[in-house]
């Protein structure tokens, strides 16, 4: 047995209200919702329990409340193979929260209060930066203080890291932040943010990329829906489309793609087939409700490659 590398994610935990709703409400609208579902959310968590149930060998760094949530989240990760030991709880403060709306096309809208997350914080780094720097790779989101964001990348660059970001929610970024990504994820709207450019072709892709590389990231790749996923290294990109499925709902789909994405590349896959991969993974989690409900494991993504 090799030596399995070592992920660390970093990021949040949101514990998820979800109401499935015929159409997205107008102000002052009241609306009978179809279904009401409370489940494990969070983007820095989704992409944990993706990697873990994935079979990565993970570490995930994020602060949970001391209410009932809290301690039924740090089980859940447990079950899900995730290393919980970087976890902090704090005291008197409630877990991240996420009301989501899901329209009929399976469209979302999502209020976040930040909880615990906010606690997330270089302090609480301080005590865990061994864990980034013997990292094989490190993996974040923008739902924590992005100072803390900022503190991991640096560290974690100067102890040769792979470090990857999903830069969601999207929000402009420094270039000396951006300049010490290797690998970076926007959707189209996270791009368009980052780059200015309209990423609605194959070819605006490529134009946003460019901008993204020249910033120092080597590899970028823009998810865009239906499509599959703009991938471009050394300022050469193909479009690897992804797999049809009926979708049910798309949370937690991105979180899914990264989440395998990197454990892929880890298990030393090409990136073309780690995207592949992920695309089976997202693939999955669509045709399911709910944020990690519908996160699929390691054997479910092996036989729905070797069908498709």
């Amino acid at each position: 047995m090799t030596h399995q590398k070592k992920l660390v994610v970093l990021g949040s935990t949101n514990i998820d209200h979800i109401l499935n709703v015929p159409y997205f409400l107008a102000p002052g609208e009241t609306l009978s919702a179809h279904q009401y579902q409370v489940a494990m959310g969070g983007k820095g968590a989704n992409q944990a329990v993706a990697a873990g149930r994935a079979g990565a060998n993970i570490k995930f760094i994020t602060a949970l409340g001391d209410d009932p949530f809290g301690k039924e989240a740090l089980e859940q990760f447990k079950n899900d193979g995730i290393d919980t030991s970087l976890i902090k709880i704090v005291q008197n403060e409630k877990t991240g929260v996420a009301l989501i709306f899901v329209n009929d096309e399976g469209e979302n809208m999502i209020g976040i209060h930040a909880g615990a997350n906010a606690h997330v914080t270089p302090d609480m780094l301080e005590e865990r930066i061994a864990e980034i720097e013997s990292a094989d790779a490190l993996l974040m989101q923008l739902e924590i203080p992005l100072e803390t964001i900022q503190m991991a990348t640096e560290h974690a660059k100067k102890h040769g890291v792979l470090v990857a970001l999903n830069p969601a929610p999207a929000k402009p970024l420094s270039d000396e932040l951006l300049s010490q990504i290797d690998i970076i994820t926007p959707n189209e709207t996270e791009a368009e943010i980052l780059t200015g450019v309209k990423v609605d072709s194959t070819e605006n892709a490529q134009k946003a990329s460019k901008i993204l590389h020249d910033k120092g990231i080597q590899t970028v790749i823009i998810t865009m829906g239906k499509m599959g996923a703009w991938v471009s290294e050394n300022n050469q990109g193909i479009l690897i489309s992804g797999f049809k499925v009926q979708a049910i709902d798309t949370i937690a789909a991105g979180d899914t793609f990264n989440g395998v994405l990197i454990m892929a590349l880890l298990e030393g896959l090409t990136l073309n087939a780690a995207i592949q991969k992920a695309h089976a993974a997202a693939a999955i989690a669509v045709t399911r409700k709910g944020a990690q409900p519908s996160i699929p494991w390691k054997d479910e993504i092996e036989t729905f490659l070797a069908d498709h």
